[in-house]
């Protein structure tokens, strides 16, 4: 029998997947860590809550959340880099 994970059972798998992969590639040198890429990105959203982040392994980018009057905010950064890719509205 093949054992099927729920959809949040594989995203949690994923998340850390990623999260593993960010911690490798900081101790390589390849990406910031995210306290620098923090530092960068809560100055400029100030009027914002920030709720946390995440890191896509694949896209090598961190993406910033934040709440504004009940809507969500997302502030995607390049991981090698520090620059902002894109933000939602």
């Amino acid at each position: 029998m093949l054992a099927v994970g729920t959809p949040t059972d594989v995203a949690h798998a994923q998340e850390r997947d990623d999260q593993t992969e960010a911690r490798k590639e900081m101790q390589a040198g390849n990406i910031m860590r995210s306290r620098q890429i923090e530092a960068r990105v809560l100055p400029m959203m100030r009027d914002a809550e920030y709720l946390g982040f995440a890191y896509d392994s694949t896209a090598m980018a961190y993406r910033l959340k934040f709440i504004r009057s009940g809507r969500v905010i997302f502030v995607d950064v390049d991981a090698r880099t520090g620059r902002i890719l894109g933000r939602s509205r």
